[in-house]
């Protein structure tokens, strides 16, 4: 694989995780442990969005 595709099945795969989270964040669960921690996970997803894109921006 050369780094381009790498790097969009990187960005396919946060994309994915993102949608996931945001599903549980979005749930009228009443548990707010899954509120507090889906919370936690978004901001990490943000992180690897912000690396990925300056990635592809040196590409």
């Amino acid at each position: 694989m050369n780094n381009q595709t790498e790097i969009e099945e990187i960005n396919r795969k946060i994309v994915q995780m993102k949608k996931i989270t945001l599903e549980l964040n979005q749930n009228e669960i009443p548990y707010p442990f899954l509120k507090r921690n889906t919370e936690r996970i978004l901001a990490s997803i943000k992180m690897l969005e912000l690396n990925v894109s300056d990635i592809t921006e040196s590409l």
